[in-house]
């Protein structure tokens, strides 16, 4: 092979390389771009899984007279008719 055509092929294998890694944006930004968009899918669909959670224990706390008395004696502290609440001193364990 002549001078020449070596000078041609590595022109035209130089230029196949700046073709996939030169410029602004190289093919492994093009990967790695591709890989960030599917991580923020995920967790756009983490928060949408999370949202219908908390949807369902408020249509739930609205309407279910069993999780309303739950949530009243647990976070607010409320007591039933008859029933007598026992607090200890602090430190001291029951």
């Amino acid at each position: 092979m002549t001078r020449a055509r070596w000078l041609g092929i590595g022109v035209v294998l130089a230029g196949a390389l700046f073709a996939f890694e030169g410029g602004e944006y190289s093919t492994g930004d093009y990967f790695e771009l591709k890989r960030a968009v599917r991580d923020e899918a995920d967790s756009v669909q983490a928060i949408g899984r999370a949202v219908d959670s908390l949807k369902a224990d408020a249509r739930a706390i609205e309407h279910d007279p069993k999780v309303q008395e739950r949530v009243a004696r647990e976070r607010l502290g409320m007591i039933g008719k008859g029933e007598f609440v026992y607090r200890l001193p602090p430190g001291t364990q029951p």
